[in-house]
């Protein structure tokens, strides 16, 4: 009822200026803007609400000890790493190192993890309305692309130097330079790179964007996944899309 009250009530001072003091005439204006912006400033603070959700729930996952190593964001060895591994394996001192790679290479990577959350929370504060609109009626990991895209450049900035910090701690670094210094001193053999960490923080971030998808689709799948009000109002309006 305050609705048809408040828009009536902009009516009249619209038609009769004169019988409306300016500071009623801003107030009635202010109202109807307001109710006009107000369900697109909802669907953007769902929007936001959902992305810290699936932001918050991914990272804490990866970040726990094991998190990468027991998921399906395992850390894998890239081919040329495999075939050091394969071929090492029958030199003394180096039968396990595949293991011992891929457990170390993920354990930084779950240490890293614990650093991205703040640079995600950073550009979902940025995110507009009309942003919002477009990922609420976009496809089922829209949100997730528009993180990826505003974030991606700046966490691998920020992700590196903490994967390089985190591959010390674990010795992986070390390790890793041990194996490829033997394999290139092997003769008739193609020198690989001792250097690893571009790959391992492309592989964290692909975990991590990975994770917050699932996330999404969770919440824009399974009503029971929406565990505010404000995400049960917001995420009907695509159910009935």
């Amino acid at each position: 009822m305050k609705k048809y009250i408040t828009g009536f009530t902009f009516i009249l001072c619209a038609l009769f200026m004169a019988s409306c003091t300016p500071a009623e005439l801003q107030k009635a204006m202010d109202a109807a803007n307001s109710m006009q912006g107000g369900g697109k400033n909802e669907t953007a603070e769902g929007l936001k609400q959902a992305l810290q959700i699936g932001v918050s729930n991914g990272s804490s996952q990866l970040s726990q000890t094991n998190g990468y190593l027991n998921s399906i964001y395992k850390i894998v060895l890239p081919p040329d790493v495999a075939k050091i591994a394969d071929k090492l394996k029958v030199i003394p001192g180096f039968n396990n190192v595949e293991a011992q790679l891929i457990e170390k290479f993920n354990a930084a990577a779950s240490d890293a993890a614990k650093s991205a959350k703040p640079i995600f929370v950073d550009a979902i504060k940025a995110m507009t309305i009309q942003d919002a609109l477009g990922i609420l009626m976009g496809n089922q990991d829209a949100a997730t692309r528009y993180l990826e895209n505003n974030t991606r450049t700046k966490l691998y900035g920020q992700f590196n130097p903490v994967i390089v910090q985190s591959l010390n701690k674990f010795g992986a670094l070390d390790y890793y330079k041990q194996i490829v210094d033997k394999y290139n001193s092997l003769p008739l053999v193609n020198k690989v790179n001792p250097r690893i960490d571009d790959y391992i923080t492309n592989k964290a971030l692909d975990g991590l964007f990975g994770m917050i998808q699932g996330e999404e689709l969770q919440i824009r799948k399974d009503p029971a996944k929406r565990v505010t009000e404000l995400l049960k109002r917001v995420f009907s309006k695509q159910d009935k899309k």
